[in-house]
């Protein structure tokens, strides 16, 4: 299974024959899973369908969901109510002579009354089950929607997949550099361990030989990376097998980004080559480099 990127952009369109829609979906890095949903007045019911389809489909990143309804339909078919607007054109001529002082009924204002006009609607059952036909066909392309965004983000994470690849060989192969460098060959740590012993005894003849041992034994640990360099080769088996693994794994990559980026600063600080120095400056740069990427992992 290829890992997946937690970023990602996808919509999906629908429509009946009253109205259309529009979903869209966009995702970009988090540390948890965080869903925000932006819905018409009138259709917070998708809002609970929305956040579980992207729990099922998601396991990390801040993704917000939006609806948009356009309706097609012609406007409403209006009609008059003749028996209430008779009732009050004969109402305006008997008060007529007796209101002189009062501006005459204009039709505008006649047919603004309440009533005048009505919407030749149809019959409430059938609205229903439209609606209910609607929000059907809106979850299925919810569904759609996060579909083609889960498909983007895991075609995001295969690109992603192959430069973390080629960074661990990267790092792998640094890791081989510094255990080959000169200053780690047996004759170079003879000597210098002979260089620093006599540097301890000049600057403090009188030390007892037990004591001598003790600084010896320092010495050589502090000057010893083969620990540090195991390590960094462990650490690149596992983020391998993590990256070839079926489950998200982003969170595990980054705390191995840590364990590299610890043992490539303990590397430089036990240093005393400038080649090895160099090697381990290297490995710092490709580790920081490892890291951003998989900062972008689910």
């Amino acid at each position: 299974m290829t890992i997946a990127s937690m970023t990602g952009y996808a919509r999906a369109e629908g429509r009946d024959s009253l109205s259309s829609w529009l979903w869209e979906a966009k995702s970009v890095n988090g540390k948890g899973l965080d869903v925000r949903c932006r819905l018409p007045y009138g259709h917070d019911a998708l809002e609970v369908a929305a956040r579980e389809a992207v729990t099922r489909k998601l396991k990390r990143g801040n993704v917000q969901l939006s609806l948009t309804l356009t309706n097609t339909a012609a406007g409403p078919e209006l009609r008059v109510n003749t028996a209430l607007l008779n009732q009050l054109v004969t109402l305006v001529d008997e008060l007529g002579p007796s209101h002189q002082n009062i501006a005459p009924a204009r039709w505008d204002g006649l047919l603004a009354i309440k009533g005048v006009l009505e919407s030749a609607g149809t019959d409430s059952s059938v609205d229903e089950d439209v609606r209910a036909a609607r929000e059907t066909a809106m979850k299925a392309d919810l569904e759609n929607v996060l579909d083609a965004l889960t498909a983007m983000r895991q075609a995001e994470g295969a690109r992603i997949e192959a430069v973390l690849l080629a960074q661990l060989d990267e790092i792998g192969l640094l890791a081989e550099r510094a255990g080959a460098c000169a200053v780690l060959r047996p004759e170079a740590v003879r000597e210098r361990l002979r260089t620093q012993v006599a540097a301890v005894l000049e600057a403090a003849p009188s030390l007892a030989e037990e004591r001598i041992a003790q600084e010896v034994a320092l010495i050589a640990v502090k000057s010893d990376i083969r620990e540090e360099l195991d390590r960094l080769r462990a650490h690149v088996g596992a983020a391998r097998d993590l990256i070839g693994g079926d489950a998200a794994v982003g969170r595990k990559l980054d705390f191995l980004s840590q364990e590299f980026n610890r043992e490539a600063n303990t590397l430089c600080s036990k240093s005393a080559d400038v080649e090895l120095t160099r090697i381990g400056l290297d490995l710092k740069a490709v580790i920081d480099q490892f890291r951003e990427q998989v900062q972008n992992i689910e």
